[in-house]
């Protein structure tokens, strides 16, 4: 299949990655997956196959480990097509007067350390393919919340994706940054089922990298309809 593309997933062990891990591969890609849990990516690599899913621990906020997963990535399937830096996470304390420095610590880690050491690590494989990078904003990134550290942490990353998205137009590389609105992930407590479900935003990914090569999509904004 000349079509076939390698996808790096961080992120991959629930929600929006999982769903997308299922997705592509379905569609006859091949995916490397990584997250801090072993477990729940070994059952999903094993479900496909290690033949099209790859399963790599890391904690993508410590650059040598997403290194690790972008070496182990190119030793197995040879090159790296697409890149889905989605891993991120909430705060339980919301506000900044009320808020608690420790989780903006642990989140900003997350969601702006790990989506710039993912860039990093994976910029020269992506290079090598004139590859595509997809990050997961949110709506909140592109919005007002009141006090919100973390609808702040998801503007950076959509900030972040508009600057990478010239930085990598050079090589004719894409770069898609992705804002959803409320979806029913574990980031909840509660299930919130008349929101968007995880698969809409990995059907997003995967019309992103379905778009011919001339075409750079270089937004997505999905919201749900009630």
């Amino acid at each position: 299949m000349g079509s076939q593309k390698i996808v790096l997933i961080t992120g991959a062990s629930s929600g929006i990655g999982a769903a997308t891990v299922d997705k592509v591969v379905a569609a006859g890609h091949k995916a490397v997956i990584t997250a801090r849990s072993a477990d729940k990516l070994n059952k999903i690599a094993e479900r496909w196959g290690s033949d099209k899913v790859l399963a790599v621990t890391a904690d993508v906020s410590k650059l040598q480990e997403v290194e690790n997963v972008v070496a182990k990535a190119k030793e197995k399937f040879g090159r790296i097509d697409v890149v889905f830096a989605n891993a991120g996470t909430g705060v339980d304390t919301p506000g900044i007067a009320t808020g608690d420095p420790d989780e903006w610590q642990t989140m900003l880690d997350v969601n702006i350390n790990a989506l710039l050491y993912t860039a990093k690590a994976s910029l020269a494989a992506l290079k090598e393919t004139q590859g595509h990078f997809i990050i997961t904003s949110s709506i909140a990134g592109k919005i007002t919340l009141k006090g919100s550290v973390y609808g702040a942490s998801k503007w950076f990353a959509y900030g972040f994706g508009q600057n990478l998205a010239a930085e990598m137009a050079e090589w004719n590389g894409r770069c898609t940054t992705i804002c959803p609105g409320m979806v029913n992930t574990p980031f909840f407590d509660e299930a919130k089922p008349d929101k968007l479900d995880p698969s809409d935003i990995a059907d997003a990914v995967l019309f992103a990298i379905s778009a011919n090569p001339r075409c750079d999509v270089r937004e997505i904004t999905l919201m749900p309809t009630k």
